[in-house]
C-alpha cells in the first residue's frame, strides 16, 4: 500500500483549494428589522404618523458570475395589525401593497410566492413594472391579528460587473414603498385612512458581487 504524505503547506494549500469555493458560493444571509415611517391620512381627523416594523430574513450569493442565474429569497416574519392607533380603534388594514426594486447590474426572469397566512381569501400576487415588484394583495386583516407575508423568491440574472444589492423601495410619504388603507373607529363611525409608509432608514439586506 502506497502511503501519501502531504506537508503542512501542502496541507494548507488542499485546505485553502476545498474551502475557499465553499465561502465564496455560501449565501449571503441577512436578518433585518425594517422600521417604517407611515402617515394615515383620515378625512377629518387628519394626517397621523404611524411607525411599523417589520423582521425579515433575506439570502443572497455572496458572488455570482456575469450573466449568472441566482436567487433572491425575503422571508419575512410573522407580525401582527395594531389594535389601535393614536386612540383610535383599528377595525382592519386592506388593499396592502409593499414595493421590491429589482437591483440594479440585475434584470427579473420571474418569482415565486410561498407560504403565509392571515392574509384574507384572496391570495398575495407579485407583479413586476418599471424595475419594481410589487406584492399586492386585497385584504382585509383584522386590528390586532397576526399574520405572515409569503416568502418571496425572486429568480434573478446578473449584469455584467459591479454589486447588486437589495432593499425596499420609498423614499417619503409621497414616494412610499408601503401602502395600505385603514379603517379605524372614530366618533363619526368607521374612517378609512389610506396609509403611506416608507423604511426609515432603508437597510440593505444583501450584497452580491458580480466577478
Amino acid at each position: 500500500m502506497k502511503t501519501v504524505r502531504l506537508s503542512r503547506a501542502r496541507l494548507a494549500a488542499v485546505a485553502t483549494s476545498v474551502v475557499l469555493p465553499l465561502a465564496l458560493a455560501t449565501p449571503a444571509l441577512a436578518a433585518t428589522t425594517v422600521t417604517f415611517d407611515c402617515q394615515a391620512d383620515a378625512p377629518v381627523v387628519g394626517p397621523k404618523q404611524v411607525t411599523l416594523t417589520q423582521d425579515a430574513d433575506v439570502t443572497a450569493p455572496a458572488t455570482i458570475t456575469p450573466g449568472g442565474a441566482f436567487d433572491v429569497v425575503i422571508d419575512p416574519a410573522p407580525n401582527k395589525v395594531p389594535s389601535s392607533v393614536s386612540g383610535y380603534t383599528v377595525k382592519n388594514i386592506n388593499t396592502f401593497a409593499l414595493k421590491i426594486p429589482i437591483p440594479a447590474n440585475s434584470s427579473f426572469v420571474s418569482a415565486d410566492l410561498t407560504g403565509g397566512s392571515g392574509l384574507g381569501d384572496t391570495p398575495p400576487k407579485l407583479t413586476v413594472d418599471g424595475g419594481v415588484a410589487t406584492l399586492s394583495f386585497p385584504g382585509p386583516i383584522a386590528g390586532g391579528a397576526t399574520f405572515e407575508l409569503p416568502t418571496v423568491t425572486a429568480h434573478l440574472k446578473a449584469g455584467d460587473s459591479g454589486k447588486i444589492e437589495t432593499k425596499l423601495a420609498g423614499t417619503s410619504y409621497s414616494d412610499p414603498g408601503l401602502t395600505f388603507k385603514a379603517v379605524v373607529n372614530s366618533v363619526l363611525g368607521d374612517v378609512t385612512a389610506p396609509t403611506s409608509c416608507f423604511p426609515s432608514p432603508s437597510p440593505v439586506f444583501t450584497t452580491t458581487t458580480i466577478g
